[in-house]
């Protein structure tokens, strides 16, 4: 199989046609449409539907392209990671991670991490592991870094930062600000963003330990600008990582609200996919948070 077929392959399927991959490629449509048709014939199945505005895939076709993306972005490290064997310092990582790390130990591992790879270009993504679990699996992701997901398949692998635990806020004023128990709280609305792919996984089990009704989930946020914006304008209640207490924009809008019941969060930890190592870079990137979370002075910090 010819790399420059599946190169061809991945265009067509981004573009959704063959016309619009040849001019995107720089190449005749001929020569594209018989480079398909080749790599059809080795498969021995088809793996484009044609229709009158271009392809789209077939079942195959989707199957096929995950094991493409993962072989691409497989080869681009393989480039990138020669490179920086040779003293290069270009390249690219992408790393995602929640808000945890972004406010406990990015500010720490950025500038040493960029005085070191100068020329490299990130990617970081603020979120948490179930919406870049696929991205993982096939390498468009190199790491992720954020609380441990509650289960984890054979093809990634965890490594545990350290442990971690939660704190209630809700805006400065709030009129439940004077709770002292999970109790006083379920009459309250909260917003999360869940680890897990139910967001009523998060705050629910909590409750039900505690012999009190299931929380009243109204709002699921996929970012922290998300929450920052929501919750001063609201009487919405987070049940957030205790690093939120030592960030500065969340403290000078939210406030704790001190309940007598312990908060547990998962411990922190990165998450990489199995048997491959990563770039120099991306180790590099990874070891100067391990080092960060080493010299943490407390939760907080």
């Amino acid at each position: 199989m010819k790399f420059n077929a599946l190169r061809d392959f991945l265009v067509v399927s981004e573009r959704g046609g063959l016309r619009a991959a040849a001019r995107h490629l720089g190449q005749p449509q001929p020569a594209i449409t018989r480079s398909i048709q080749e790599l059809e014939k080795e498969l021995g199945v088809a793996l484009f539907e044609r229709h009158a505005k271009g392809v789209r895939l077939t079942l195959i076709g989707q199957a096929f392209l995950r094991r493409a993306t993962a072989v691409r972005n497989e080869l681009q490290r393989a480039r990138d990671e020669i490179d920086q064997l040779r003293g290069q310092t270009h390249g690219q990582i992408s790393v995602c991670m929640s808000s945890v790390p972004h406010m406990a130990l990015l500010p720490q591992v950025l500038r040493p991490f960029r005085a070191r790879y100068p020329n490299l270009r990130m990617e970081l993504i603020d979120a948490v592991f179930p919406a870049v679990e696929a991205s993982l699996k096939d390498g468009t992701v190199d790491c992720y870094i954020g609380p441990t997901p509650p289960i984890l398949a054979g093809e990634l692998q965890l490594e545990k930062l350290f442990d971690n635990q939660r704190v209630i806020l809700g805006r400065k004023g709030h009129p439940m600000a004077n709770a002292r128990s999970l109790r006083d709280l379920v009459e309250a609305e909260w917003v999360t963003t869940s680890i897990t792919h139910k967001a009523e996984e998060e705050l629910g089990p909590l409750f039900a330990q505690h012999g009190l009704p299931a929380p009243r989930l109204v709002l699921r946020a996929q970012s922290s600008l998300t929450l920052l914006t929501v919750l001063p304008a609201s009487d919405l209640l987070l049940m957030a990582p205790i690093q939120w207490l030592a960030f500065e924009p969340a403290r000078a809008l939210l406030q704790q609200i001190m309940v007598a019941e312990p908060l547990p969060a998962p411990p922190i930890c990165i998450v990489q996919k199995t048997g491959l190592p990563l770039t120099p870079a991306a180790e590099y990137f990874c070891d100067l948070l391990r080092r960060a979370s080493a010299h943490r002075d407390s939760p907080l910090a």
